[in-house]
């Protein structure tokens, strides 16, 4: 018999019981649904043992862990019901990108997309429900690298045959159901049963499987952005043009020794995007304040800078400007629920006084503007005197420069709105997205370290926090923007790694963040090193290593 705490509980089971059994009679304590324990602070799937006394914690779908899992599991699901139902025809099934609460898909055939109707649709969502209730296990199996490589080649998966080439650790986790075998990252629910809630919609060229958000049983309403969508597409094409779409090409082309070539050939797509952007801005007459938003670790100051020197060139006279200046005094910033300072919420702003100052500006008056002291917490006026000119625009950066009650007194006609976000162009392989927070985490990692001495322990410990920020204060405004940018690099993840890496490892085993550092060092692992040498001193990416020409 072994000894497990269980909720503060000690109780005795006989040793070599599954985790999936200990859980079923705790099941009816929680809301949301069972998926993984931490066992002796190790992530173990249901299915696993316990083979030695220790602590058990259990992880619903309301966890963000437990809802990847989730999420990962009915992808493999899905991938099933497709081979079910159209692999006799050679169709499969290539998960592009997420989207809102789910993810998008396509089918192929022959290396081409092919058409989905809504009675196929219809049919996939039958045959996974089949599957459902089936309650099928979902087994992995250890295999040897090498091994693992011959089985993706034999069935055509590409993408995981040049990932794995790359692969230090001789051994790899495969997934199957019912025989149909697929590599994933990260772990997975023990059966079929598991996964009642999900959808399939139709949306442009392919679908959307949908999951359940914050009500983990219910499955979140899909809501279209058409804007993120074509962002992300054109992303991906500029990767296939430069035949770099997924994790193993680009350790292709950087063992092939095309570092230099990739990195100037994206600063040169990048510089011309910039260019595009401020030939529209430049022809949208009448602009006055160029407003970026986006979330956090986008480069949203490289590229307000970036920006302005394309601005100059086109004959405009743009001066970069920070919304951080208009915070209010820090003893009258709100306060969250857990009485720390709110600086993400707009009331942290002084709303009125921006108004004021910019309609003094739009009237061609000389404003003395603010600038805000970090370390005193305190607004302050040292002659930074403005006024506008008949070519002078305001290129203004800051969390919530795309909600109209900021700048709700400036005419909408004098407004040129971006959202800026780093989505990246890479998936890990044919099935498994690269999550575009999880390169967002990393550059900040990176840049807190360097630039504010924050350990990587501290960033991650506030990562949630920020993205709720995001979610409630960006992410709701970003289809109201005039353009959206892509400010990810094809490039960047591997050049992070080097800088990223000794960060991580610095997280003791016995700390909360530990989990979510040897994720990311895991997640980091399926990259090949890249030196950051031959990168320009203007590269978005110098914001976040060092050696930018600009005040970053």
């Amino acid at each position: 018999m072994i000894t497990l705490t269980i909720l503060g509980e000690e109780k005795q089971y006989p040793s070599g019981i599954s985790f999936r059994q200990i859980t079923k009679e705790y099941q009816s304590q929680f809301q949301d649904d069972i998926v993984l324990v931490l066992y002796n602070n190790r992530l173990r799937e249901l299915a696993k043992t316990a083979q030695k006394d220790g602590n058990v914690e259990i992880i619903t779908t309301a966890d963000k862990t437990g809802r990847k899992a989730y999420r990962r599991s009915v992808t493999l699901l899905m991938q099933k019901a497709v081979h079910n139902l159209w692999g006799e025809e050679k169709v499969t099934v290539h998960v592009m990108y997420s989207i809102g609460q789910g993810y998008y898909c396509e089918l192929v055939k022959d290396g081409s997309v092919t058409e989905i109707t809504e009675e196929m649709a219809g049919a996939l969502k039958q045959e996974m429900k089949r599957l459902v209730e089936a309650d099928i296990a979902i087994e992995k199996e250890s295999m040897n690298t090498d091994d693992a490589v011959a089985l993706f080649r034999e069935l055509g998966m590409k993408d995981k045959e040049k990932l794995f080439r790359y692969r230090r650790s001789s051994r790899v986790n495969i997934y199957k159901i019912d025989h149909y075998k697929d590599y994933f990252y990260g772990f997975m629910v023990p059966s079929t049963g598991y996964l009642k809630y999900y959808d399939v919609t139709l949306y442009e060229d392919g679908f959307v499987l949908l999951f359940p958000y914050k009500n983990t049983r219910e499955v979140a309403e899909f809501q279209p952005s058409k804007k993120l969508f074509y962002t992300l597409k054109r992303s991906r094409e500029w990767g296939k043009m430069l035949e770099i779409d997924t994790v193993g090409a680009l350790n292709d082309a950087i063992a092939a020794g095309k570092m230099q070539q990739i990195i100037l050939t994206q600063e040169a797509l990048f510089e011309e995007r910039i260019g595009q952007l401020a030939e529209t801005i430049v022809k949208s007459e009448g602009k006055k304040f160029i407003m970026i938003a986006g979330p956090s670790s986008s480069g949203k100051t490289t590229f307000s800078h970036r920006l302005s020197i394309q601005l100059a060139a086109k004959g405009l006279k743009p001066h970069p400007f920070p919304l951080d200046d208009y915070y209010v005094d820090r003893e009258f910033c709100p306060r969250d629920e857990n009485g720390n300072f709110d600086f993400e919420c707009l009331e942290s702003l002084d709303v009125e006084l921006f108004n004021h100052d910019m309609n003094e500006l739009l009237a061609g008056k000389k404003v003395d503007l603010p600038i805000f002291n970090f370390k005193t917490g305190k607004r302050e006026y040292k002659d930074k005197i403005m006024q506008l000119g008949e070519d002078d625009v305001l290129v203004i950066e800051g969390i919530h420069g795309l909600n109209d009650k900021l700048s709700y007194t400036l005419p909408a006609e004098s407004k040129f709105k971006i959202y800026i976000s780093a989505l990246t162009q890479l998936n890990i392989d044919e099935h498994n997205c690269l999550p575009t927070t999880d390169g967002r985490m990393i550059r900040r990692i990176v840049r807190d370290a360097r630039t504010r001495g924050t350990s990587a322990k501290e960033t991650i410990a506030m990562w949630d926090s920020v993205r709720r920020g995001e979610e409630k204060y960006i992410f709701p405004f970003q289809e109201g923007a005039d353009v959206m940018f892509n400010s990810a690099l094809i490039y960047e993840l591997a050049v992070l790694k080097l800088y990223a890496e000794p960060l991580l490892f610095a997280i003791d085993k016995d700390c909360p963040e530990y989990l979510e550092a040897k994720r990311l060092l895991k997640f980091l692992d399926y990259f090949l090193p890249m030196p950051s040498d031959g990168i320009t001193q203007n590269s978005i990416i110098r914001e976040f290593i060092g050696g930018s020409c600009f005040n970053v």
